[in-house]
């Protein structure tokens, strides 16, 4: 009998042990932030993976609670997650609550018409970000920061995990490539969550200032390796994809699939044109992507599915499959598109891939810029590194 009351006991302490180190997300601090809303009129910025909880959506439970929402503003990809990249997102109701869906990423809107801004007093933000400067939902938050500080409206972030934040590479953004895949000075892969890279862009007088408050995730660090629930987005659907997202982005830029219209986009690379290689893939229209680069045809390249995560994370940004490619094709100049500024955000990348460089010598160009970087952001850091 007492033996097993022992067992019970251990039993006890390490489920307790186990749930104390399980990450937890900022919608889930409810005392931090819905007796905040109360008499308020709220605004939400989210999508799909603003989950409460497994099973219910922070917006079905804020209008379960009674938070009187007022409208859900909608980043690429739709409220509910189902639009391929840069895809038109229209305006809509939610079937669910029966708030309004207003798109931030229709086209035409760059921030809310003044009649939009003056209809609520608080904007909820909750989006799973993937940490790197070409992924959109930092610029969707960053411009309704703006649109908030001339309004006098709060802004609250739901913060949630960086699955790319052990680390920071890649050049700083030239502001003269400043676009709709990069909005801030700040490195490809920046190191920091959705709440550190408002409270950076705030203080640095990179957005305007609006009151601003970060609901932390507990039980993290900028080490801790967080499994995503949920996909991001339709064309990163696994951990790994998003591990190799901060390179195979790049080929976005280029002539090159990255494997869009396949099932394993941003972890094989390819061109109908570079022969002699064991793999092959085809894109063919799907959900991700309805028209993808190279449709129909058999693209020969890398699979790099086999890769393991560990060493995507401690080698960073790789340029070698980009130079890989370039050097396979043997198309000179005609082996990028103007995206590719945008994309690594500085106009040398170019220039010494043409020139013969290689992998290292070019990285090493931004090695300096990166510690200058890591410096100035640790003011703004909510989790140790």
């Amino acid at each position: 009998m007492v033996r097993r009351l022992y067992i019970a006991i251990a039993l006890l302490f390490a489920l307790f042990e186990a749930s104390a180190q399980e990450v937890l997300v900022g919608a889930t601090d409810t005392l931090a932030y819905v007796p905040q809303l109360e008499g308020k009129r709220v605004a939400v910025l989210a999508n799909h993976t603003a989950m409460f909880s497994k099973d219910e959506h922070l917006v079905d439970m804020l209008h379960r609670r009674g938070v009187d929402l007022v409208g859900i503003f909608a980043p690429e990809h739709s409220f509910r997650g189902h639009v391929e990249a840069g895809a038109k997102v229209q305006n809509s109701v939610d079937e669910r609550t029966g708030v309004a869906i207003l798109s931030l990423y229709n086209g035409n809107t760059q921030r809310p018409s003044d009649e939009i801004m003056r209809s609520f007093d608080t904007l909820v933000v909750d989006m799973q970000d993937v940490g790197l400067r070409f992924y959109t939902y930092y610029i969707s938050m960053i411009r309704m920061i703006d649109a908030c500080a001339d309004f006098g409206c709060e802004v609250i972030v739901l913060d949630r995990p960086n699955p790319n934040g052990s680390y920071v590479d890649g050049p700083i953004l030239d502001m003269k490539y400043k676009s709709g895949v990069g909005w801030l000075p700040i490195p490809v892969v920046h190191g920091l969550t959705m709440g550190e890279i408002a409270k950076m862009a705030i203080g640095e007088g990179w957005a305007k200032s609006a009151e601003l408050e970060v609901v932390r995730c507990r039980n993290y660090d900028h080490q801790t390796r967080y499994e995503l629930p949920i996909a991001p987005s339709p064309n990163l659907p696994t951990q790994h994809s998003i591990y190799l997202y901060p390179t195979i982005c790049l080929f976005e830029g280029t002539v090159i699939s990255l494997g869009r219209g396949t099932d394993a986009p941003f972890e094989v690379y390819g061109h109908p044109d570079m022969r002699g290689r064991e793999f092959s893939f085809t894109p063919q229209p799907n959900s991700g992507s309805k028209h993808p680069p190279h449709e129909g045809k058999i693209c020969y390249g890398e699979d790099l599915r086999n890769i393991a995560d560990e060493e995507l994370l401690s080698e960073g940004i790789n340029l070698e499959y980009v130079i890989d490619a370039y050097r396979d094709l043997n198309m000179g100049e005609r082996f990028f598109t103007p995206m590719f500024e945008k994309l690594i955000g500085v106009d040398y990348v170019r220039r010494m891939i043409i020139e013969g460089y290689d992998a290292k010598a070019i990285e090493s160009r931004w090695a300096e810029d990166i510690e200058a970087f890591k410096q100035l952001r640790t003011k703004y850091l909510l989790y140790s590194e």
